[in-house]
């Protein structure tokens, strides 16, 4: 199959890219290579997929229309479409919502459009957010809680998003799966998340700054159980389903988390056991916009997709670090 992949060069992308063109697909990546962080490790994980023959890829903004037109008009062929590339970042959105607003509202609406006229299309899977969920008490997170709560911008984007896709999956009877990802670390992993803020910070001996004075617990999620995950989705176009209130749209929306929310403070405890040294923890309030659990119900991802999370935290911390070593020489 041609699959597109938006966000190519990101960190999810670049995993989800390798592992199709590592099962014989061809893949069309779409990147804007923007500068929220390093271009150069945006670069280096393209840099890995370049030399494959089925590898084709493209430097264009989601959110530009024309050309984004232009690029459906060229590949009428594309059979499958997953859609990765946001502004990302809960903190960020509150210096630059307009970026926000840009990438993952207008971004998403020109993905749609091109998406429903693609003949050939079998599914589009977009990428959404465990934040969507906001400050909700009930734990663990399920695809059936209500969403209508976000606290920070970032997550009322992703949560837009999954309600656009659902108009037009009922619009225009297109199958489109939307995946809230629960915080995803591992090899090539986004400088600007926790793991490797910290990582970075415990090896140059900086102090790391803890919010909400350690009480955090996170999904931490490997990026090898994410990816597997996307393909599965991919692998199965959704259809409506009979327990969403008779709903006629081919739309689904499923969490992919680790199921077992891990402690802050103890993720940090990994992380110096990996690395041979200890943390400076500077203990801080909780900031705006952030939640202070996370927790993923997937048993309806289980069930409809096979999805089953298999890399522990201690194993995942040991391969991030050392990919972190080896990478930056330390």
């Amino acid at each position: 199959m041609t699959i597109l992949v938006t966000g190519v060069a990101g960190f999810i992308g670049m995993h989800v890219a390798q592992a199709l063109l590592a099962r014989g697909e061809s893949v069309i990546g779409v990147d804007e290579f923007n500068d929220y962080y390093d271009v150069g490790l945006k670069q280096a994980r393209v840099d890995r997929l370049t030399p494959h023959p089925g590898f084709s890829l493209h430097r264009l903004d989601i959110a530009d229309r024309e050309g984004m037109e232009s690029l459906f008009s060229r590949h009428p062929g594309i059979e499958g479409i997953i859609h990765l590339a946001a502004q990302a970042g809960v903190r960020y959105s509150l210096e630059n919502p307009y970026a926000y607003v840009r990438s993952n509202l207008m971004g998403q609406v020109v993905m749609l459009e091109g998406a429903r006229r693609l003949t050939r299309l079998r599914h589009f899977v977009y990428a959404s957010s465990s934040s969507v969920y906001g400050a909700n008490d009930k734990q663990p997170f399920s695809v059936e809680d209500p969403v209508e709560r976000p606290v920070s911008l970032y997550a009322a984007t992703k949560r837009a998003d999954e309600l656009m896709t659902r108009t037009y999956s009922h619009l225009y009877g297109m199958a489109a799966t939307g995946l809230r990802f629960f915080t995803v670390y591992g090899p090539w992993g986004r400088p600007d998340m926790a793991p490797f803020l910290f990582a970075s910070a415990i090896a140059q001996g900086r102090p790391i700054r803890v919010f909400n004075h350690g009480d955090m617990w996170r999904d931490f999620t490997y990026i090898d159980d994410i990816v597997s995950g996307v393909l599965a989705a991919l692998d199965r176009p959704a259809t409506p389903d009979p327990v969403a209130g008779g709903d006629t749209a081919p739309h689904r929306i499923y969490n992919l988390g680790n199921n077992r929310p891990e402690r802050l403070l103890d993720f940090i405890a990994a992380l110096e056991d990996a690395l041979g040294r200890k943390a400076e923890r500077i203990l801080e309030p909780m900031q705006p916009g952030d939640v202070p659990a996370t927790y993923a119900d997937v048993a309806a991802s289980m069930r409809d997709l096979g999805y089953q999370p298999t890399v522990t935290m201690q194993d995942g911390v040991a391969r991030f670090i050392a990919w972190y070593r080896a990478y930056y020489g330390v």
